[in-house]
């Protein structure tokens, strides 16, 4: 991934963040002299390895988990929040015309050799991790234990797990960091002047860029 300097986010717990917050992630594998995409949530356990490690699972009727690359590492995308820029919020527009549109966002990649586990426990205790995670804000959560347990030992059965201990991560926030700094309120008010999620997070994240600066 193509990352200039002041795009760059090194901070291993920002980058966890934002796989927390946004779990899909576009699993990229290479196997059978082509490139295979799979889209699954992913759960990130920080504390094992030094970058931490993905867990998640795909259907066993996806043969991914067996023809993936055993020498080639995987890379997982994530996609943080996203938003057009328009140049009209700029007063450097305004003033000289010398601007154009561009896209700001925050994306994790994270490359690993993944493993395929068949293990009930673990596939029962991920499932069981990824549910309560994903139902925390639900009024009456639902449990994997709601579900009788010889269904829930069908369902198992017919899903296969993905662990991926993080070799490497590599964060891109691109915020608009290289507009004078002029520019960037312009930015942050036009952002929250949408009515999206998107753009309103992509607002939170360029003027806590604005706030680092300016504490450096």
């Amino acid at each position: 991934m193509y990352v200039p300097k002041y795009f760059e986010e090194s901070d291993t717990a920002v980058l966890h963040a934002l796989i927390q917050s946004h779990p899909l992630g576009a699993w990229v594998t290479q196997g059978n002299g082509e490139l295979t995409v799979n889209h699954i949530p992913f759960l990130v356990d920080p504390s094992r390895g030094a970058n931490g490690t993905l867990m998640g699972h795909v259907a066993r009727a996806n043969d991914v988990w067996q023809s993936y690359s055993k020498d080639i590492l995987s890379v997982v995308v994530f996609q943080g929040p996203q938003a057009y820029i328009t140049p009209s919020w700029y007063p450097s527009k305004r003033a000289h015309g010398k601007a154009v549109p561009t896209w700001n966002y925050a994306v994790v990649h994270a490359h690993g050799m993944p493993n395929a586990i068949e293990d009930r426990e673990w596939l029962l205790r991920h499932v069981s991790q990824l549910t309560d995670m994903q139902e925390s804000q639900q009024a009456v959560p639902w449990k994997v234990s709601d579900a009788p347990p010889d269904y829930i030992d069908t369902m198992l059965r017919s899903i296969v797990g993905i662990e991926m201990p993080i070799s490497s991560l590599a964060g891109k926030w691109k915020l608009s960091q290289n507009r004078p700094p002029a520019d960037k309120p312009g930015i942050i008010a036009g952002l929250l002047e949408r009515e999206d999620a998107q753009s309103k997070e992509v607002a939170a994240l360029v003027k806590q860029r604005v706030n680092r600066e300016l504490a450096e």
